[in-house]
């Protein structure tokens, strides 16, 4: 994650508290200041007045009923690892006086745990379970940047939008689905802004570490589960095959080079699998049966971009489907990348002209994986080399790779 204090060792905190209220209230009004917001921290600024919010009210929150709370736990991923966060997070919690705040991707407190003292103060501000803290309704704070960044955000006194938060700190980094990419919520540590000390950003990073590699061993679990609960039909097939969970997730494979995943499977919906072919995928246990429709090919697919960007497979099952303008962006880029491909810094250069979107890039790109599977490949991000990929751009062939 690199870095992302707000505060430097050693740093006279009250001091510092002082001179950023004086900037907040020269900025915000429009005023003069010797001390500049950091570019993040101005950004969300920017963001926040566009929205409208005033700085010196406090702007609504209207929590969610705990019956709604419970129910967002249930269906959050993040509840197979939240005792996890517990132990390290809330272990050092009341001798730290924070708390800990875990949100969905919505940026809605789902779980909120901490010192007795802390959890009273963070009542009052209306810092408690099933309250939404989003830029667009609090204004700037750690969770609600770390959202609109899609990146962690450490804020420090009067770096917050509202007044009312120039008390706290909070550091908060984004926690995502290790299988998909998909972002699941936001790990968050806040507490009294004189007490901030620079190791609460590794307390948080290592949190959301643990937490991404805790769900990975929960999907290696499941893997396992549905290969023993097709054991019996695998016995009784023959020839190549996959045998893939509902994401695509490669629990077994046999007569066909490794692979890790492939396309998401849909019910009588074609799929091409490098090193298979068209494939006809069939529903088995919690999983699905990929097998080939005919002899081993390669893939000969077009990325169309002369209307709305798709991609294509011709055959005799042909297979078409739709793609984002950023997912055709990407497929367009690997491919005139060639064999040697590009790394995630590469394509975030490539994309957003700078290297500091490599997250939201290895989301993309496991987002596309999804709907392409092994077509494209990692480490480097390439096309496969199964693939034999057309690029029509207007009434022109770009090229074949």
């Amino acid at each position: 994650m690199g870095d992302f204090s707000a505060i430097r060792p050693g740093t006279d905190l009250p001091s510092y508290a002082r001179e950023l209220v004086r900037m907040h209230d020269a900025v915000i009004g429009g005023g003069p200041s010797v001390l500049r917001p950091r570019p993040l921290v101005a950004r969300s600024w920017t963001r926040v007045l566009r929205a409208g919010l005033d700085p010196d009210a406090r702007n609504p929150r209207d929590p969610l009923p705990m019956d709604q709370v419970l129910a967002r736990r249930r269906a959050s991923p993040i509840s197979l690892v939240v005792d996890e966060l517990r132990q390290i997070i809330s272990s050092v919690a009341d001798a730290s006086q924070f708390l800990m705040v875990v949100t969905d991707a919505d940026g809605i407190i789902l779980w909120r745990e901490g010192a007795a003292r802390v959890r009273g103060r963070a009542d009052g501000l209306g810092f408690e379970e099933g309250a939404e803290w989003t830029e667009d309704l609090v204004g700037t704070n750690a969770i609600g940047t770390a959202l609109a960044e899609a990146s962690p955000v450490q804020l420090f006194s009067a770096e917050h939008f509202e007044a009312d938060q120039h008390p706290w700190y909070c550091t908060a980094a984004p926690l995502h689905d290790p299988r998909t990419g998909a972002l699941l919520g936001i790990v968050d540590v806040s507490g009294p802004a004189m007490t901030l000390h620079p190791a609460v950003v590794a307390l948080v990073e290592t949190a959301v570490r643990l937490a991404e590699s805790q769900l990975w061993r929960h999907h290696e679990l499941r893997l396992e589960r549905l290969r023993q609960a097709a054991a019996p039909l695998l016995a009784s097939v023959e020839g190549p095959m996959l045998l893939v969970d509902d994401h695509g997730w490669v629990a077994h494979i046999s007569g066909v080079a490794a692979q890790a995943r492939i396309a998401v499977p849909r019910p009588e919906r074609p799929l091409t699998v490098p090193g298979l072919g068209l494939c006809l995928p069939v529903p088995i246990a919690d999983g699905w049966l990929v097998r080939p429709t005919g002899p081993e090919t390669r893939i000969v697919m077009t990325l169309d971009l002369t209307g709305p960007p798709a991609v294509a497979v011709a055959g005799e099952r042909p297979w078409r489907s739709a793609l984002t303008s950023r997912h055709a962006e990407i497929v367009r880029l690997l491919h005139a990348a060639g064999r040697a491909g590009m790394t995630a810094a590469a394509l975030s250069q490539a994309m957003y002209g700078d290297t500091a979107h490599v997250v939201a890039v290895r989301a993309e790109v496991s987002r596309l994986r999804r709907i392409l599977g092994g077509v494209v490949e990692s480490q480097p991000y390439r096309i496969s080399p199964a693939v034999e990929l057309t690029v029509l751009s207007g009434a022109d062939v770009a090229g074949t790779t």
